[in-house]
């Protein structure tokens, strides 16, 4: 086994852009303790080209910005557009995004409270929250024409990565002017606040 190689493949694989070769050769001598010739270094990068050539791998080792990173082979470029597209749809909006910030924080809260604090109408919105089961009706309230109350779903703590409510930051965590903030601002409203999309 190719430990050198090994541990050269892990580092492009994990770097967020093209790491150049200093910056592998700096962390090998601190794994191993010890110098790592250049040549060496140059060697595994060579095999490792040629490793990832093979047909049975669908993405292959490239230089770039002076560096070394993995990317996919033209021939996957579709089936990852396709990818990019439906992640793309999961996204949600800056108005979603807004309202569900609202009602983890303030649940149980009606629509009418949320339509308080934004300032705009949010029908759209929570519709799509809770077609994304990321919010849920949870009673009424006990007030004139009992609103429904909306909260969030164990779905919702999935999506950001969270295990319980206790674990979302606290408004002194936030950073920046909260004169600044646009929420509640009419500007705030967009098209596809107010209509759905097709």
């Amino acid at each position: 086994m190719d430990f050198l190689q090994n541990h050269i493949e892990a580092l492009i694989f994990c770097s967020p852009s093209p790491i150049k070769v200093v910056d592998i050769k700096t962390c090998l001598i601190e794994m191993f303790n010890a110098d790592v010739p250049d040549e060496d270094i140059a060697g595994a990068i060579e095999r490792l080209e040629e490793k990832y050539l093979a047909e049975e791998y669908s993405f292959q080792l490239f230089k770039a910005g002076g560096g070394y990173q993995f990317l996919t082979k033209p021939a996957y470029q579709a089936s990852i557009g396709i990818m990019l597209k439906q992640q793309s749809k999961k996204r949600l909006s800056t108005s979603a995004m807004e309202t569900l910030s609202i009602i983890a924080y303030k649940q149980p809260i009606s629509k009418t409270e949320i339509e308080n604090i934004r300032g705009v109408n949010c029908d759209y919105a929570v519709q799509k929250l809770l077609d994304k089961n990321l919010i849920e009706i949870t009673g009424k309230a006990d007030t004139i024409g009992r609103p429904m109350l909306y909260g969030t779903t164990p779905k919702f703590m999935e999506y950001f990565g969270i295990n319980d409510l206790a674990e979302l930051p606290v408004p002194k965590e936030f950073t920046g002017d909260i004169s600044t903030s646009t929420i509640g601002e009419n500007t705030d409203l967009k098209e596809s606040d107010a209509q759905p999309q097709q």
